[in-house]
């Protein structure tokens, strides 16, 4: 197993006197690298056998180091000034977070190196161990602010700095895609290809006025918010033979499945407090569910500051007014407001069928579906999980027969 790329989760670091040290500019300078490292909650103790991560999105937010099998190879000494940052430099440096980094530390070549790491685990792996399956995971940061693209990607697309930027993760994904076909395990590599969340607002704001793009794809809301547009994202996932070619499903799926989804392919029982909002997507993934037959009975969704919604079927519950996100108020997100339908709920109430644009407001139009909602909710948090207990995994005996009927 390896993961490769942002962690993001969390770090312990330390002080000379072993004391652990909060986030921040000043505490930077405090870290006892020998004390901190190996790390005591990285990747590597928590199941993975090998990683190359950054402790946060690598051209965001300090600490700027690479961290490698739990150590650090080159401490920051250097202070980070964003103005140094080369182009396309301007406002797509936006999100780039002034703070201490290592000697020689490459803002634009973060993602490159991220997927030379994996090219590397998964090459060794088949030399190593050719008989063994490898699981591993490829974190981009691709295509979170600040805008900054590899050089050999600056100027090919006519979308600017953001269209080179997805450019080159569009190339990295080929280059995996590639990787797997060239090393002859093509038909027996299952990838998932899926995003955390939807655009940030200044690109939203920057594509739609310079190239007339929406990279909301036409959904209400952006990075951070309840609505569409900040929890929607592409999901992709190629297993040949096993998959069929073209398969679109519109079941209701959440990326927290992907947990109980690859459970059951290696045929892993998840206890009962194992992954608790995870439910077991396999069936829809080979083609063998019937769309009319959701796995899901509902998804629970929550917002940047920490409001809750809950879908059901086509109808969506926000517990809270206005976005649960990003302000819509003052400056240029004024233009992204819409007038409020029912004013004063304390709530929303849309049925995404009917208006998948979030525009109209049902919370006082149809109570008793408002309420139904709102009930279910409350049981989800009283009960601290939203996926059935004593799930039972499929396994790869049974994956490949499946596979085999969804491909006649």
């Amino acid at each position: 197993t390896g993961v490769f790329g942002k962690w993001h989760v969390g770090l312990s670091w330390f002080d000379k006197n072993n004391n652990r040290l909060g986030g921040g500019y000043e505490n930077a300078l405090l870290i006892d690298y020998e004390k901190s490292t190996p790390l005591i909650d990285g990747p590597n103790a928590r199941g993975f056998d090998e990683s190359f991560i950054t402790p946060n999105c690598p051209t965001t937010d300090p600490l700027y180091v690479y961290i490698e099998n739990g150590m650090v190879p080159i401490p920051a000494s250097v202070r980070h000034k964003r103005e140094n940052l080369p182009n396309p430099g301007g406002k797509w440096r936006w999100d780039n977070d002034e703070g201490w980094m290592s000697p020689g530390y490459n803002f634009m070549e973060a993602d490159l190196l991220f997927y030379e790491k994996t090219r590397k685990f998964i090459t060794d792996h088949r030399k190593k161990t050719p008989n063994t399956p490898f699981f591993t995971i490829l974190s981009t940061q691709i295509a979170h602010a600040p805008v900054l693209p590899a050089a050999e990607f600056n100027g090919l697309t006519d979308a600017g700095p953001r269209g080179d930027f997805v450019n080159e993760l569009d190339v990295i994904v080929g280059r995996v895609l590639d990787l797997v076909d060239d090393l002859g395990i093509d038909d027996n590599t299952l990838i998932m290809f899926s995003a955390d969340n939807g655009a940030e607002i200044v690109h939203v704001n920057w594509m739609r006025e310079d190239h007339d793009h929406d990279p909301t794809g036409g959904w209400r809301g952006m990075k951070r918010d309840a609505w569409e547009g900040g929890h929607r994202v592409p999901f992709i996932a190629r297993w040949p033979g096993k998959i069929p070619n073209g398969l679109v499903s519109d079941q209701m799926t959440n990326t927290t499945d992907i947990f109980a989804t690859v459970a059951s392919i290696i045929g892993y029982k998840l206890s009962d407090g194992d992954a608790t909002d995870s439910f077991d997507m396999l069936p829809v993934m080979l083609g063998v569910q019937d769309d009319d037959v959701s796995i899901r009975p509902h998804l629970l969704t929550q917002s940047f500051r920490g409001e809750f919604q809950i879908r059901q079927g086509n109808w969506k519950y926000l517990d809270h007014e206005g976005s649960g996100g990003n302000g819509y108020k003052k400056g240029f997100m004024k233009k992204y407001a819409l007038p409020e339908t029912a004013v004063g709920a304390p709530g929303q109430l849309y049925n995404l069928t009917e208006d998948p644009g979030e525009t109209t407001n049902l919370y006082y139009a149809n109570e008793a579906k408002r309420k139904e909602l709102q009930e279910l909710l409350k049981h989800l948090k009283l009960s601290g999980r939203s996926a059935p207990k004593n799930r039972q995994p499929i396994g790869i005996a049974n994956v490949k027969e499946l596979g085999s009927k969804s491909n006649k």
